[in-house]
């Protein structure tokens, strides 16, 4: 394998996408904004969807256009029961564990909500470093910048040598048009949009040997 540097989503990525959790999360961003920016319950929604996909997170658009208390607005959405959502998955953990790579994770969630996550999952220990949110600010996923600061994090220099894994389109072709061998978990796998198509984790070996 000629890759050194795996970078994992943590999001719909790690754990399955119909799990429900971020649906949860989405609510309670929902609920933040009204109750606390006293935004309009019926531009909520719409002015959410329309802040992720102008910045790349909800939070980054809060916080240039409303006075946003950023660790209130993170700890507010992620203060779910974990174990309600998300069960260990024995067979993830061994094909992680099995790789030869330095393994990080890379989110645009905050670390706390990623420790959590991590812990709930069983797989903690199986990664080196946590690149969050607040690490790559004011940057995040899918802005050029905040790759560069998660290869530095990962004291990586040749993005040829780093894979991306994660579940939005946006990410991996951002990642690919960078130099990182790309891959797409779960969904449609459109032209340009990552490098190769991961539906499901024992497949990631065999694809990464390929390469």
């Amino acid at each position: 394998m000629r890759f050194t540097t795996i970078f994992f989503d943590l999001d719909d990525t790690l754990y399955p996408a119909n799990s429900g959790l971020w649906d949860a999360i989405k609510e309670r961003m929902n609920d933040y904004m009204c109750e606390k920016l006293h935004i309009p319950a019926e531009q909520v929604s719409a002015l959410r969807e329309k802040y992720y996909k102008e910045f790349g997170t909800t939070t980054r658009g809060l916080q240039e256009y409303h006075d946003l208390d950023t660790q209130d607005f993170l700890a507010y959405v992620h203060d779910l029961p974990l174990k309600d959502y998300l069960t260990p998955n024995p067979s993830l953990r061994s094909i992680i564990a099995s790789l030869p790579t330095r393994n990080l994770i890379f989110t645009n969630a905050d670390v706390h909500h990623a420790e959590r996550v991590l812990q709930v999952l069983e797989l903690r220990d199986l990664f080196t470093h946590i690149v969050d949110v607040n690490a790559i600010a004011p940057y995040c996923k899918p802005m050029p910048d905040a790759f560069h600061i998660a290869m530095q994090l990962a004291d990586e220099k040749d993005p040829r040598s780093c894979v991306m894994i994660d579940d939005l389109p946006h990410t991996t072709r951002a990642a690919k048009e960078l130099g990182m061998f790309s891959l797409l978990m779960g969904g449609a796998l459109k032209d340009g949009d990552a490098s190769a198509h991961l539906t499901d984790w024992v497949q990631l070996h065999t694809i990464l040997e390929k390469q």
